[in-house]
């Protein structure tokens, strides 16, 4: 098994970064269930909204160009446990600005790895998928980067169908950097997955369920909606994103279609409360 340089982590099962579902009160809630390592969703460096990274993640950044990577990394540097560059996202809106696994000119994806390793000593990690460039990038991360995230779908595939797990130990096997497997992992499957990756990250099976850490992890850890809440108010998030988390907290609810539906007509967070108690 190999480390990732200058990486501190109490386990090596990560929560993979996820758009709109990684806000603040959900990270910390999977890291106090045990996960190793959280992520940040996508982050673009020239944005001007406010960041939460009281969990120390790893904070992912997603460009087409290196205006504002600096003077992003400068200002969050401190805060994070490592810095990951997004060549994954198959979403349409990733597809439209062209970022994420869009993003195919080696050229611009070696000069935005070249500014982020000249202005970190963090660990710095790219994620990617299945392509037919991802050799060409796994060349480029082996000069700049200490490890990389491979999600072994096709950009066609998005997270639909079977990821090619063959693809993903090729990767493994043709690499000398620490190497994350992302991609269908569950409570099944993660222990043989962690013998033949270095760092596994859980997104799909934890959303609405940061109780899957504890019970991987065997950490004590009480689930329950009102934790989330009191976190979501300290860091001032906005009511559709916690009745957003609300309708994923469903899961394994006894009626929990008909709950998701009552909860979708709130209008306040005292809705929410008096629905889940």
């Amino acid at each position: 098994m190999r480390r990732i340089r200058n990486l501190k982590v109490k386990n090596r099962i990560f929560l993979a970064p996820m758009e709109e579902i990684n806000d603040p009160a959900f990270r910390i809630m999977c890291k106090k269930a045990g996960c190793g390592l959280t992520f940040t969703g996508m982050i673009n460096p020239l944005s001007k909204k406010k960041i939460y990274l009281d969990d120390t993640p790893g904070l992912q950044i997603f460009t087409t160009n290196t205006s504002g990577i600096k003077e992003f990394i400068e200002k969050h540097d401190k805060e994070v446990s490592l810095w990951d560059f997004n060549l994954g996202c198959p979403a349409k809106n990733a597809k439209k600005h062209g970022f994420g696994s869009y993003l195919k000119d080696l050229k611009i994806i070696e000069e935005i790895l070249k500014v982020m390793r000249a202005n970190t000593k963090k660990p710095l990690i790219l994620k990617m998928r299945k392509s037919n460039i991802s050799f060409d990038i796994l060349k480029l991360a082996e000069k700049y980067c200490d490890g990389i995230t491979i999600h072994p779908r096709t950009q066609k595939q998005g997270y639909s169908g079977e990821p090619d797990l063959n693809f993903a130990e090729e990767i493994k096997s043709k690499t000398f950097l620490p190497v994350i497997y992302s991609g269908n992992v569950n409570e099944k499957n993660y222990k043989e997955l962690l013998k033949k990756f270095d760092y596994i990250m859980i997104g799909r099976e934890a959303i609405g369920r940061p109780e899957i850490f504890s019970k991987i992890t065997n950490t004590t850890f009480k689930k329950s909606f009102k934790q989330y809440l009191k976190l979501a108010n300290k860091y001032n998030l906005p009511f559709r994103q916690i009745k957003l988390q609300a309708m994923n907290f469903t899961k394994g609810i006894e009626n929990s279609t008909k709950l998701r539906l009552e909860i979708f007509k709130v209008k306040n967070i005292e809705g929410i409360e008096k629905l889940l108690g």
